[in-house]
């Protein structure tokens, strides 16, 4: 029987990975052989194994050092890169859905859940893009409506009422920009976000885990310390929209990228991330549980770095971590 498209490694790779997917199946067949393998054949077969995965983790290395900011935003897209879902399942314990925005109703592309991150109580806010078809449909692909970042205030405020820190985790190619959407008030919807974010008197840390597109991103990511995945992007706008918009041409979204400079480092150069945390290498879809471990390991350390501060102390940083982003200088100064 075939093999569904979400578990088949070269109808999911990427043009670039290819080759290095191609390598992992040989080496999958090469230990299979061995696990079957007599006395006679095993040695030989153990050297094969031990040849063929140096080749596998040069090539991978090799791959990771010429990376176009094209090839990372394919990778921040990446089918199997792990969603909200995954980093859920691996770090947090005792998740208690809230649901509903109190007005219209609820959105599946946002979640919103008390939960305990390695024994801190705390409020997470997540994108859903879902795995399979069906989620991804009911998700809306991780694009929200109005509904969703209402929702999310709501049990943000709720968060503050009880003292507790809030982590966000994004990953949307920016709001969903339909006509119902915009009726319900989408950008009044996401300002009200931003604006209630930037005073909400405890802790808040976000976390891009792929993509970060324009004011869909922005209206859960208001906060104390900004983490980026290495390959993550964070933008006022996604490639295929800023080809759009400048040359009437999506299909120039590759060069709109570069133009974009839509990478993570360029985002600390820039104050604007607190911290790039690495991926596995070849991408965070090549070993969950890893990705998920660094994710995790960054979210503990800063929460406890800021449920130290007072709430007077929190704010103001927070406002002069925002004002502080974008210096610039007059000609001629």
């Amino acid at each position: 029987m075939a093999r569904s498209s979400r578990h088949d490694p070269l109808k999911n790779a990427l043009a670039f990975e290819r080759p290095v997917v191609e390598l992992d199946l040989a080496l999958a067949e090469l230990s299979a052989e061995l696990e079957q393998a007599g006395e006679e054949a095993a040695p030989e077969l153990g050297t094969r194994l031990e040849v063929l995965t140096k080749e596998r983790d040069e090539l991978l290395q090799e791959l990771a050092g010429r990376l176009s900011m094209w090839e990372r935003i394919q990778l921040s897209r990446h089918v199997e890169r792990p969603v909200s879902g995954d980093y859920v399942e691996q770090l947090f314990t005792d998740v208690v859905e809230l649901c509903g925005d109190r007005h219209f109703g609820d959105d599946r592309a946002i979640l919103t859940a008390f939960a305990n991150l390695r024994g801190r109580r705390l409020l997470l806010v997540a994108h859903r893009k879902g795995r399979t078809t069906e989620e991804r449909i009911a998700c809306n692909w991780g694009c929200a409506h109005p509904e969703g970042y209402r929702k999310a205030l709501r049990c943000m405020q709720l968060a503050a009422r009880f003292g507790l820190p809030i982590v966000t985790l994004i990953n949307t190619p920016g709001a969903y920009p339909g006509i119902g959407a915009e009726e319900r008030g989408q950008a009044s919807a996401i300002a009200w976000s931003i604006l209630e974010m930037s005073r909400l008197p405890v802790p808040v840390v976000s976390a891009v885990i792929g993509e970060g597109g324009s004011g869909g991103a922005l209206g859960i990511a208001v906060c104390d310390r900004l983490l980026c995945l290495e390959n993550s992007y964070y933008s006022v706008i996604s490639p295929e929209g800023c080809a759009s918009i400048l040359w009437k041409d999506g299909s120039r979204a590759e060069e709109a990228a570069t133009a974009l400079n839509l990478q993570s480092s360029a985002l600390a150069d820039m104050g604007v991330a607190d911290e790039i945390l690495p991926e596995p290498m070849g991408g965070a879809h090549r070993d969950k549980l890893a990705a998920a471990a660094t994710l995790g390991d960054a979210l503990e350390r800063l929460l406890d770095e800021l449920c130290a501060l007072p709430a007077d102390e929190l704010l103001a940083q927070r406002a002069a971590k925002y004002r502080g982003i974008g210096p610039f200088r007059e000609a001629g100064a």
